[in-house]
């Protein structure tokens, strides 16, 4: 399981640079979208140290709970450590959505001025995303320091917000392309990648816990059997 641990997390590194990073691009349009200039453009994103912190997040957050998961069916680990764990990659990966669905709201109401009035400074952006972070670590600690599959409740909750988050920021990137703002349709584009990325992530653990699961259905009916 370890094996297939790491393969799926090269596909899915494969597929937030190789896939969603250039659909990004495109969604947002304009003279980024040109095809001959969008070989330039990828790369630039991935010149910039922005870009690698919502990317760096949706894949260390996939290799964690990947390998959490792996570590979990050969090590008998503690349960807090697991909870710490997974409530820690929870709560980012969540709070990445939050914000996601906060800004294509706020672009889709009040236009490029969402930006200027607040975000335009990086620290309150960066206090943003690190309260959200401790809010939902918070509950997400709380969530399931009594559950016996954490990781579970976390994957479901991953999804479920993601399907949320879509449906928030796909209408808002279709108002904001008619409306031909400036900047709106970058944090919009955002919100649906990081939508679909973070529904990818999920499902990459869920097939190890059905693996895994089946396995011990195996053990389970080969010591019955003895």
């Amino acid at each position: 399981m370890r094996k297939w641990g790491i393969v799926i997390a090269i596909v899915y590194t494969l597929i937030v640079l190789g896939l969603l990073t250039p659909a990004a691009i495109l969604i947002i349009g304009g003279d980024l979208a040109k095809w001959g200039a969008l070989a330039g453009n990828v790369w630039g994103s991935f010149s910039s140290w922005v870009y690698w912190i919502p990317a760096g997040a949706v894949l260390v957050g996939e290799a964690a709970l990947l390998f959490l998961t792996v570590d979990t069916s050969r090590q008998r680990l503690k349960p807090r450590a697991h909870i710490m764990v997974s409530g820690t990659v929870a709560a980012a990966l969540t709070a990445m959505l939050t914000a996601a669905a906060i800004w294509s709201v706020g672009f889709a109401v009040r236009g490029d001025d969402f930006w200027s009035s607040f975000w335009d400074n990086a620290a309150y952006v960066v206090l943003f995303l690190v309260g959200l972070w401790l809010l939902w670590g918070i509950f997400f600690y709380f969530y399931m320091r009594n559950s016996s599959a954490p990781l579970t409740r976390v994957l479901s909750w991953l999804l479920r917000g993601s399907v949320l988050e879509l449906l928030i920021a796909v209408p808002c990137h279709i108002i904001v392309r008619r409306r031909q703002d400036c900047s709106a349709p970058a944090a919009t584009s955002f919100g649906i990648t990081a939508g679909i990325a973070i529904m990818l992530l999920s499902f990459g653990p869920s097939v190890l816990l059905l693996y895994k699961k089946r396995l011990d259905e195996y053990a389970r009916r080969g010591s019955a059997a003895e």
